[in-house]
């Protein structure tokens, strides 16, 4: 009995002491309250709080601040999925590691490889981001520029069937490792002198792996139903999803062309075809200033493009292909095109081809616009702004159910060119203007569009939701102030009214100032259907 009566109090204190325990340790790591949660499946805004526990949504509901060890007040405030841009340049994204630009418009999830240009060596990108760390997730394509250069360099012809078949295999190599699909850029060298029966042979390689063919089309204006289809016909083929990349009109000469894009789009869906498209939401792109002459004379490299340049008979001709190209868009010089960066003068970033114009050949015209664009290639090429898209085409192509949006940027460093302002401010400014004021899009509309349907279409499992188990990638922002301060004049400047960015369970935005934190994960492909967020 002794024994017994010695033992109880022991017993008891062991009790009391765990309870004590439990209730020193929060239950969750962070809990978001006072907020209307926009979840990101198009449902209207419900009032919720949520919790987050091991980088996951662990709670819905109604939770008090105080079962968590830190808490963000978003009161006032819209909790929305993290938004997830699946058409950037950022490859190079290892050496700014706090993804400014991006995470402060509150993207959470970006895609590299497009547009046909990657890395080669997918594994070792992807491993870059474990060892390094990111403030965003990353996932990458294999690009076929990167691959065709690898074996045929910018040569003008069809392949062989052996370096067929080595490019087969450093495409299946690159999903292997985990690329989520195959990107072109058919308006690009090499790409452009790829036929149809190529691309298809190579995007069915990434199709049977479960990946997505993404397509920087041949044409985007003049020929713009073409290269649909094309992109159609390659994906159908390959047994690929498709992604339209940056879906736009670039020609005067076609300004509402936009609703034949539209139509292809659903008479493809409409036969099973899983298509859809991304867009930026401005009236100008961006691109190299090479795209703007024709492909031949780029063939072979630099030394080579510079003696096409050099022989006049040669540059007579490039110059009225020149000419003929641009009044076919409906433009009659090259006024409408901006210098966003030339390394080899970078005097000429934010001037427009007239002004450099009349800054290198004292004349402003139409030939001296020609003339001082052939001095910059030879110079090494240049990073242009595009002025010649309608905002009735961008406002119709943004209410499509199926077409997202992206960015189509690199990650951007303050001060450096002038670059396009969409970097900085695309996702801000759909939200402000598009919303906002201009309501063309409902705000879970243009939620959903910016998170659950690129991520049901990439196969990102457990994101682009606000959902128990999914990742805790979140953004808050104020639905009355939220807006792209970016201008093309002055385009580096962050979005403002998105105070808090949450990835994987971690603040890299708050208060509206980055942490520094790099909690992104790399982003492999997923090998099963079921992986498909739902």
């Amino acid at each position: 009995m002794r024994r017994s009566t010695l033992a109880w109090p022991t017993s008891l204190t062991l009790l009391v002491g765990a309870s004590l325990l439990a209730q020193a340790q929060p239950k969750y790591d962070l809990v978001i309250h006072g907020g209307r949660v926009v979840d990101g499946s198009g449902a209207p805004a419900r009032r919720a709080d949520v919790a987050v526990k091991d980088g996951k949504i662990a709670a819905i509901g109604r939770i008090p601040p105080s079962q968590a060890a830190d808490a963000i007040d978003a009161k006032g405030f819209v909790v929305a999925p993290g938004f997830i841009d699946v058409h950037t340049h950022a490859d190079d994204a290892t050496e700014s590691p706090d993804a400014g630009n991006f995470v402060r418009m509150g993207v959470t999830t970006i895609v590299a490889g497009n547009c046909g240009g990657s890395a080669l060596n997918v594994g070792e990108a992807l491993e870059r981001v474990r060892q390094s760390g990111l403030a965003v997730n990353f996932a990458t394509l294999i690009g076929h520029n990167t691959v065709r250069s690898a074996v045929m360099g910018r040569e003008n012809r069809r392949p062989t069937l052996p370096e067929l078949a080595k490019m087969k295999s450093l495409v299946w190599q690159a999903m292997t490792d985990g690329a989520v699909g195959f990107s072109t850029g058919l308006q690009y060298v090499p790409g452009t002198y790829a036929a149809t029966p190529e691309i298809i042979e190579l995007a069915r390689v990434a199709g049977n792996a479960g990946g997505v063919y993404a397509s920087h089309m041949r044409n985007e204006g003049t020929a713009l139903e073409q290269a649909i289809a094309e992109t159609i016909r390659i994906g159908e083929a390959a047994g690929a999803r498709i992604q339209i990349s940056h879906l736009k009109v670039d020609s005067p000469s076609r300004w509402g062309a936009s609703a034949n894009a539209l139509a292809l789009i659903d008479e493809a869906r409409k036969r099973g075809t899983l298509v859809e498209a991304d867009q930026y939401a401005y009236t100008a792109a961006s691109s190299s200033l090479g795209i703007r002459f024709p492909s031949w004379a780029l063939e072979g490299g630099q030394e080579k493009i510079a003696d096409r340049l050099n022989d006049e008979p040669t540059w007579s001709k490039i110059k009225e292909e020149m000419k003929q190209l641009l009044a076919e868009r409906g433009l009659s010089d090259l006024s409408f095109a901006v210098v966003a960066s030339h390394r080899a003068d970078p005097s000429l970033n934010g001037l427009s081809m007239k002004q450099v114009a009349a800054k290198l050949k004292g004349s402003d015209n139409a030939d001296a616009q020609l003339e001082a664009a052939r001095d910059m290639m030879l110079a090494g090429d240049a990073s242009m702004v595009y002025h010649f898209m309608s905002d009735g085409d961008v406002e119709r192509i943004m209410k499509h159910p199926f077409v997202g949006f992206a960015s189509d940027s690199s990650i951007l460093t303050l001060g450096r060119g002038v670059p396009h302002p969409r970097g900085y401010g695309n996702n801000a400014r759909v939200l402000g203007e598009y919303v906002r004021q201009k309501k063309v899009l409902t705000l879970p509309e243009a939620i959903r569009k910016m998170t659950s349907l690129p991520a049901r279409h990439f196969r990102f499992a457990g994101r682009g939701l606000v959902k128990e188990g999914f990742a805790a990638d979140l953004v808050v922002f104020d639905p009355e102030t939220v807006t792209d301060r970016a201008t093309f004049d002055q385009p580096h400047a962050f979005a403002a009214g998105l105070p808090h960015v949450v990835v994987n369970g971690i603040p890299v935005v708050r208060g509206g100032e980055p942490t520094h934190a790099t909690p992104g994960q790399a982003l492999a492909r997923e090998d099963q259907s079921s992986s498909i967020a739902k």
